[in-house]
């Protein structure tokens, strides 16, 4: 059985261990515009199956949940053994955008309790050869699992975790879209109000695109007080850049933090929830 050393993996590490029994790479580039899967027909790293965050790796968006809910468990399984990967294997994935489309499926693995890393860099940072067109992978044996309680926290826990101060919320989402000055995306401009500003791209080195060491990230996340575990919620626009600061967290050494899974898009769905713009005082 392979082990990944880190959840985060170099390409020098992919590049001597990829073939190998029990490693499976996908590639989950995804764009608003529906361009992923065509850019992985171009060209992707070798023996790599594709997932899309839209078709493979959330539900259909309904009113409430948010544009990227988690899909059933059962959905995930079967998309999982569709994709040729089993129980027993080991996990890299990677995108074109610094990770921060890749950490959805290494999130979902790993609280899952599957083994799962991010390739640092993603598919910039790769010189290894490409490949183009698409195989059928032989389907493999994924048993459905639950959703931890534990690794999720919906509207009312966060509302209930800012008015307590039980749990620093980090929104992950760029400083503009935070502040409300922007929102290509959304309905409403904005974020929860107590949440702190903790945009994803600030665990990286701006020179390589690559995550910042370890040390660092610790003390990133200790000025913003989160530790961590319970005492620490993620969430971005629709609960997808949020699990890179999830990794971040994991890399420093500290626990995982719960995810709010519907993130601002399921904050606003409902008229009566707060929004604030600006910065937090």
């Amino acid at each position: 059985m392979i082990a990944l050393p880190t959840p985060l993996v170099t390409p020098e590490w992919l590049g001597v261990h990829m073939g190998e029994p029990g490693l499976k790479v996908v590639d989950s580039r995804w764009a608003l515009d529906a361009s992923g899967r065509a850019s992985f027909t171009q060209a992707h790293i070798p023996g790599a199956v594709y997932l899309d965050a839209d078709d493979d790796l959330a539900a259909p968006p309904v009113a409430t949940g948010g544009r990227h809910p988690l899909p059933a468990p059962v959905a995930f399984a079967a998309t999982m053994s569709a994709a040729g990967i089993g129980d027993g294997d080991a996990v890299v994935v990677y995108d074109a955008a610094q990770g921060s489309h890749a950490v959805r499926l290494w999130w979902m693995l790993t609280v899952t309790g599957h083994r799962a890393a991010v390739l640092d860099g993603g598919l910039q940072a790769w010189g290894g050869p490409l490949e183009d067109g698409t195989r059928r992978p032989t389907p493999a044996v994924f048993a459905a699992r639950a959703w931890p309680e534990g690794s999720l926290a919906d509207a009312d826990q966060v509302r209930a975790a800012i008015a307590d101060e039980s749990a620093v919320v980090l929104d992950a989402r760029a400083p503009e879209r935070y502040r409300g000055e922007v929102e290509p995306i959304d309905a409403k401009a904005g974020h929860i109000p107590g949440a702190v500003n903790a945009p994803w791209a600030g665990n990286l080195d701006p020179a390589t695109g690559r995550f910042l060491a370890p040390e660092v990230l610790a003390e990133r996340f200790e000025g913003l007080s989160a530790r961590g575990g319970g005492s620490a919620i993620v969430q971005c626009g629709s609960g997808i850049t949020a699990l890179h600061d999830a990794l971040a967290m994991q890399i420093a050494g500290l626990p995982m933090p719960r995810l709010y899974a519907g993130s601002w898009s399921d904050w606003i769905s409902d008229p009566d929830r707060p929004v604030a713009t600006g910065e937090e005082p």
